[in-house]
């Protein structure tokens, strides 16, 4: 199971660590996991999604909120929360509105003339 999203719906940018979606940069699984680490960690985030969208409907609020830490988990699991899984020391922009960051002018290049 691959976390990456669809190339057809998302851009990645250049340096294939984030994908643009709803003018937000959120970061990509990490590219070095294995693939039973990925595969491991993209089935717990399918589980615990599952949990939330049940907890939201049936649950109590801490129901809700045990569910989205085991989300949280798995997303640091794949690399795509906490600690950037590049070693560049390069600042992470995850969540953040790519107006806001220095892949403002890539973006607006891409965008150009559409």
């Amino acid at each position: 199971m691959n976390n990456e999203p669809p190339t057809s719906r998302y851009i990645k940018t250049p340096d294939g660590r984030y994908f643009v979606a709803r003018g937000k940069l959120l970061r990509c699984s990490n590219p070095d996991l294995s693939p039973a680490d990925r595969e491991k960690y993209s089935a717990l985030l399918v589980i615990a999604r599952k949990e939330v969208r049940s907890a939201k409907m049936w649950g109590t609020v801490e129901d809700v909120q045990k569910a989205h830490k085991k989300v949280d988990a798995a997303k640091q699991g794949l690399g795509e929360r906490g600690k950037p899984w590049w070693t560049d020391g390069a600042p992470d922009y995850n969540r953040q509105e790519i107006e806001n960051t220095p892949y403002v002018a890539w973006w607006n290049q891409h965008n150009a003339g559409k």
